[in-house]
């Protein structure tokens, strides 16, 4: 059992920080969800709870605190351990490539190699981003791919697409939050069922894609995720196979479809070997995420 504040012996976010480091060791919690380690997400924890800036530790460590502070960190840091929650759906925030999106538990946490593409405007493989008009992303949940694509290409409208009208209130919120409700759409549905007739210069998509293997021995704070935003069937590809194979019609003669697939390699070159996928090269290698242009893909 955790002691309670009054015989905790702490005062400084330094005591904090070696405190929820050692908790976190010793209760095996996995990460994964926006920070690497358990002193990666400590320190998160203690600067958001704490209101400081969350790239600036260092001033701060030997700075004392108030007694309501420390309960309020150390409540956090219960919830942590004992509720196995990731830390994006205690504090509804998640950083993705330097920004902000709101989260709950009514979407998975926000983490993509797509992001880190559309920082490059998907070069080279889109040569004119400021030519681009028309993006479609399909699995939406938060939202927080649409908004990269405003972001990265300027001219274009953005249209998002989830099964999950759950999904589609927190995608809401992040687009109003980034003044961005002009320029992208939500549609709640299956895939491109809900779309308007129109055909784009770029479909993007980081569908549910985990094995039913993987799954089953996921750690426990993914299991807190929305399940319908992972699962992808025996191989993975369910969803995955519905989006290659319908995409054609949806994009412009020289458009491309861009789809992340995590770890699941091997099953997409299964599944799409005939296609001739181009693998991406990410922080994460050149395994994650693929793409096919409008021409290579079936009729």
């Amino acid at each position: 059992m955790p002691l309670t504040v009054s015989k905790l012996p702490f005062s400084t976010p330094r005591d904090l920080l070696r405190y929820a480091v050692s908790r976190f060791n010793r209760a095996g919690l996995s990460f994964g969800h926006g920070n690497a380690s358990a002193l990666d997400e400590a320190a998160y924890l203690i600067l958001h709870t704490l209101a400081l800036p969350l790239d600036t530790l260092e001033p701060w460590l030997d700075a004392a605190l108030l007694d309501e502070e420390i309960d309020a960190v150390t409540a956090l840091i219960d919830r942590r351990v004992e509720e196995r929650v990731p830390a994006a759906y205690l504090t509804h925030e998640a950083w993705m490539h330097g920004q902000r999106f709101y989260v709950d538990e009514r979407v998975i946490v926000p983490r993509s190699f797509i992001g880190e593409l559309l920082e490059d405007g998907l070069a080279p493989w889109v040569s004119d981003p400021d030519g681009v008009t028309a993006v479609l992303e399909l699995c939406t949940g938060s939202g927080c791919l649409a908004i990269l694509a405003a972001q990265a290409f300027p001219n274009a409208e953005i249209d998002a697409v989830d099964l999950s009208e759950d999904a589609l209130d927190v995608a809401e919120r992040n687009v109003a939050d980034y003044g961005l409700g002009e320029r992208i759409a939500l549609y709640a549905g299956d895939l491109y069922a809900p779309l308007p007739a129109r055909r784009y210069d770029v479909i993007i998509a980081n569908p549910p894609y985990v094995n039913d293997a993987s799954m089953a021995s996921l750690p426990a704070e993914y299991r807190k995720e929305p399940r319908m935003a992972l699962a992808g069937g025996a191989d993975g590809m369910d969803i995955v196979r519905r989006i290659v194979e319908s995409a054609r019609p949806f994009l412009k003669d020289d458009g491309v479809l861009v789809v992340e697939i995590g770890n699941e390699r091997p099953y997409a070159e299964a599944a799409f070997g005939g296609l001739d996928p181009i693998w991406l090269a990410t922080s994460a290698g050149d395994d994650a995420v693929f793409l096919i242009h409008a021409g290579d893909l079936p009729d």
